[in-house]
């Protein structure tokens, strides 16, 4: 039987980590989708109103919080069903935090609960999948997956949803900046090269396992000698106004390691202490200040329960 109504809450995320193109990301806390769902009156899904997002489509089928659904509901059979959403969106949008994904997980998982239907969050992973996949064109969970499960996911294949979550050391921290700039994943994925050389790939996937170590074993010095993205960030550098800047000032006030939250603008600087974190923070408003450019910065622990009924 369904309830009267939902809300639910489906958080932001930093995708790559630097290191797992692709395949690494975790939820923070603070910035987020809230999606509703309650009964309709007229056969299907509509979505009647969406706030904090300019231009987006109020076609399920266009929007990615209602691909999304659409999908679980003829999983279902109850595609025919008269229901109504309604998408608040608490984040901003072409920000390299997973907005679409957030959208995307938030109306599955409203649906999943106004129905009550007894799956678990893996369950409907793939059609959150399917559902930011109308947004970038590219079919990759490393936004979705802790935006949905909570967590540091590392997916071992896309295709499959082969996916893992993380240890997570007590102390960890990380430190969001976001320049107020718009940057749209698929402008970000065109300037990528679609090669790299024999040596990247070693030093990559060194990095890459290290980090992992380091993570499982509460090792901050592993973590930080291997926290380097030495494809990806400096392709997409150039992109975001006083990147270098800013990374310097962070590693020069002890981040873990600095690097690019998905496509960019935000950023991202891993911590294991409060203080480094918070003069991160003002390092980051004197920088973007003297440009005169806006910026949003969110400090969070990395958020282990992802979407959730509120």
């Amino acid at each position: 039987m369904a309830r009267d109504h939902v809300k639910v809450w489906a958080p932001a995320s930093v995708a790559n980590v630097a290191v797992g193109y692709d395949i690494l990301g975790f939820a923070i806390n603070g910035p987020g989708d809230e999606v509703l769902i309650k009964p309709g009156t007229k056969k299907g899904l509509k979505i009647i109103k969406i706030t904090g997002g300019k231009g987006l489509p109020l076609d399920p089928e266009k929007n990615t919080a209602g691909f999304a659904a659409l999908r679980l509901l003829e999983e279902l059979g109850l595609q025919d069903e008269p229901i109504e959403m309604e998408i608040r969106k608490k984040m901003p949008f072409g920000s390299g935090l997973g907005s679409s994904a957030a959208s995307a997980v938030g109306g599955v998982f409203a649906v999943h609960e106004f129905f009550k239907t007894g799956l678990q969050k893996r369950d409907i992973l793939k059609h959150a999948v399917a559902g930011e996949q109308i947004a970038d064109g590219a079919w990759h969970a490393d936004n979705v997956a802790p935006s949905l499960l909570g967590g540091m996911t590392l997916i071992r294949d896309n295709s499959s949803l082969d996916i893992h979550k993380l240890y997570i050391p007590k102390a960890m921290q990380v430190v969001v900046i976001y320049p107020k700039v718009e940057i749209l994943t698929k402008d970000s994925r065109a300037i990528l090269s679609d090669s790299l050389t024999l040596d990247q790939h070693i030093a990559q996937s060194g990095n890459l396992g290290a980090f992992i170590i380091g993570m499982y074993n509460s090792d901050f010095d592993l973590i930080q000698r291997s926290l380097q993205d030495l494809i990806i960030e400096p392709q997409r550098a150039q992109l975001i106004p006083e990147f270098y800047k800013m990374k310097e000032a962070a590693l020069e006030e002890g981040a873990l390691g600095f690097s690019i939250s998905g496509a960019g603008p935000s950023m991202f600087a891993m911590t294991n202490n409060s203080y480094v974190s918070e003069r991160i923070v003002e390092r980051a408003k004197k920088i973007y200040a003297a440009k005169k450019i806006r910026i949003k910065t969110y400090t969070s622990e990395i958020n282990q329960e992802g979407a959730y009924l509120c």
